[in-house]
This record gives C-alpha cells, sequence and structure tokens, in this order.
C-alpha cells in the first residue's frame, strides 16, 4: 500500500509539526516512532512522549483506506531533510516495513505495531474553550520563557504560570532568583483558570506559534485552549496539541513585584546589553557577578574575575537619584534585555539590597524582578 505519495516539503512540513517532542533514547523503545494512521484519503501524524501528544492531519495522497503503522521519526526526518525540497516522495508499507522512495534514492525502513503506541488518555472534564491570537501568545511566552527553572525541585517552577481571567490573560516564570511576568488584554472573555504548564511543553509551543499573522483566514491565526484539573488541549494551525500540567501551588507573584521604587533610570536597551555582554567577558565561570554603581548622570559597570582581570563599563544616564552599588547575576540581566524587542527599558531600585525591577515605557504589561548579588 502507498502511504503517501507527495512533495518532500510537504510530508517534511507535516513531520516537523510532531516531531519536536520525540527523544531519541526512551525507555519505551515505540516512543521514538510517529503514528502513521490512514483513514481514507486522510493521513493523521501522532506523537508522543507520554506527557505530550500532538496530532495533525494532512492530505498527502496515495493509496486510499485504512491502515496504521510507527516509524522512527528522527530517521524519517533526516532523510527527508537530505532530498530535494521539490522532489516528489512516495513511502510504501510492505509487511512490517516502509520503503521511502524519491527520486532514484530508495531506503527501508523497519517498523513497530500501531497497537502498540501509547496514546494519551484525554480528561474527560475539559472547561470551556477559548480562543486567543497566536502572536499574542506566542509574544507572552518569548517575554517570560527564559526566567523558568530547569531541573528544580521546586517541580512547579519548571514551567509557566498561566492565569486567565475575565479580559486578561498573565504569564509568569521564576526559577526563584529572578522573575518575569507579562499580561496582555484580550478582547474575549475568559473563565477564572491557573493553571502551571510543563517547561516542555512551553519551548514546543513556542517552536510550533506563528507570529507573522501569514494564515489563510482568521481562524487560522486564533489558538483554541481548554483546560482540564490536569491536562491542557491547544487546537491551531492544523495541530492538535494535549499535554499534562504541573501539579502544585505557584508563588504569589504579586507580593515578588515591588511597588514603590524611588530610583528610576530609564536608557537604551541595545546600549545597555552591549556593555554587560563586555563586562561579561572577564566574569569567572562559576560567578557571573556584576557591580553597577549609580550615581547622578552616571552608570558604571564593573566586572573581575580569579585571575585579578577587570572590565570597566560608563554609560551616561539620566538620572538625578540616590548613589548606590549593586550587585547582579550577568546573565540575568543579559537574558531580559536580549528577550525585549523595544528601544527603551527602564530599571526601577530601593537600594543596594533590594531587588530591582526591570520594566518597559512602552508596554505596561511586562515586568521584571532581579534578586540582587553580594559581590
Amino acid at each position: 500500500m502507498i502511504v503517501l505519495k507527495a512533495a518532500q516539503e510537504k510530508v517534511l512540513a507535516a513531520l516537523q509539526s510532531v516531531g519536536g517532542i520525540v527523544e531519541r533514547r526512551h525507555t519505551l523503545p515505540i516512543l521514538a516512532n510517529v503514528l502513521l494512521r490512514k483513514r481514507g484519503a486522510q493521513l493523521e501524524l501522532i506523537t508522543s512522549d507520554l506527557e505530550i501528544q500532538i496530532r495533525t492531519q494532512a492530505q498527502l495522497d496515495g493509496d486510499e483506506g485504512d491502515y496504521a503503522i510507527t516509524v522512527g521519526a528522527k530517521k524519517l526526518g533526516d532523510i527527508l531533510k537530505s532530498l530535494p525540497s521539490d522532489q516528489t516522495v512516495s513511502l510504501t508499507a510492505n509487511q512490517n516495513k516502509l520503503t521511502l522512495q524519491g527520486g532514484k534514492s530508495r531506503f527501508t525502513l523497519q517498523t513497530l505495531p500501531a497497537e502498540d503506541f501509547p496514546l494519551v488518555q484525554e480528561a474527560a472534564d475539559f472547561g470551556p474553550a477559548f480562543s486567543i491570537p497566536q502572536k499574542t501568545l506566542k509574544m507572552l511566552i518569548s517575554q517570560v520563557h527564559f526566567a523558568m527553572a530547569v531541573h528544580d525541585i521546586r517541580y512547579y517552577l519548571n514551567g509557566i504560570l498561566f492565569v486567565a481571567e475575565g479580559n486578561s490573560l498573565t504569564l509568569v516564570a521564576t526559577d526563584g532568583h529572578r522573575l518575569a511576568f507579562s499580561q496582555a488584554t484580550l478582547d474575549v472573555d475568559m473563565p477564572k483558570q491557573e493553571v502551571i504548564l510543563p517547561r516542555k511543553t512551553v519551548l514546543e509551543l513556542q517552536r510550533l506559534l506563528k507570529d507573522d499573522g501569514k494564515g489563510k483566514d482568521e481562524a487560522e491565526q486564533l489558538i483554541e485552549m481548554r483546560f482540564a484539573g490536569n491536562q491542557a488541549k491547544f487546537t491551531f494551525g492544523g495541530l492538535e496539541f494535549v499535554t499534562k500540567l504541573v501539579e502544585g501551588k505557584f508563588p504569589d507573584y504579586n507580593r515578588v513585584i515591588p511597588k514603590n521604587h524611588k530610583n528610576h533610570i530609564t536608557l537604551g536597551r541595545t546600549t545597555l546589553l552591549a556593555s554587560l555582554q563586555r563586562a561579561a567577558i572577564l566574569t569567572s565561570e562559576k560567578f557571573k557577578g556584576v557591580r553597577m554603581n549609580f550615581a547622578p548622570g552616571v552608570l558604571g559597570i564593573a566586572s573581575s574575575n580569579a585571575e585579578q582581570e577587570e572590565a570597566k563599563e560608563e554609560l551616561e544616564i539620566d538620572y538625578g537619584g540616590d548613589s548606590f552599588e549593586i550587585g547582579f547575576n550577568v546573565g540575568y540581566l543579559m537574558d531580559v534585555l536580549a528577550n525585549m524587542s523595544q528601544d527603551m527599558v527602564t530599571v526601577s531600585l530601593q537600594d543596594a539590597n533590594s531587588s530591582a525591577l526591570i520594566t518597559n515605557p512602552e508596554y505596561e504589561g511586562f515586568k521584571y524582578v532581579v534578586m540582587p548579588m553580594r559581590i
């Protein structure tokens, strides 16, 4: 049976849309595979890692009929990438093997039975669905994702808090040393829902969401969301994305965000980022500290390392507040500046021992809090 016959770029696009969650090494070998399920003329592609499942449907021709098989996702993708994009490729099933053919190239691949593929059991109690532009969600994720914890024992920090209420959607991420908060006002009214999306889900959504607004119609530019007690379901761009949620209580972010800092400095984002990047070169590998010296009209940035090397930068700033020196992990500052797109940034401070608040003068919905470090 010919499972599919279409242009390489069309087949590869369908496979890549579901293939991002597949891990090469897994305790269950079948999870390295993609499930191909043919129903009439429609071909369904499904991948899973037991926590996340992604499904898409594609019109990739071939013989009509019902057929299902699983084949190595990375191998199939690597072969497709090596073939010319305009070449017609075909995938033919023969007993327990699949043959991929493109031009004069021919590859025979081993398969595993479709009935052994562990599909994610979808929750029965999904709440009401609501839709927002993909572009909006991608922007919110890009503004907070870098502050997520990685392999933290406090598992609820290894992801993003997602709060939908009324007409606002808020995303918050923290690793205990810094916190990123981003909020958007939407033209839909949403029921109050609060969930924590796992780190892998967040990064995969960021990869798949489209922010260019290029869709055949308005519906294609939207993402539909539904939440259950332990699951979230996203539908967008021909994909159905189901993920487990992180259980646990996220820290009260409102208590972390400082309200009344008296010293404020607004300066060029790229200028500050470039100075910090230069100073970071002479920080030690383990100890990424930089000293920032605020004085009327001048910001001094300095770093040093165990070899007694030293970097010093000086920026002219419009500032008439208190003079003090404060230390920060330079990586935490560079992360936020690199992920902002606006020209200007505002830094608000109280004194040398309080956390700093970084905001965006052009966009009120963004806040970033970073703890000082002793240097």
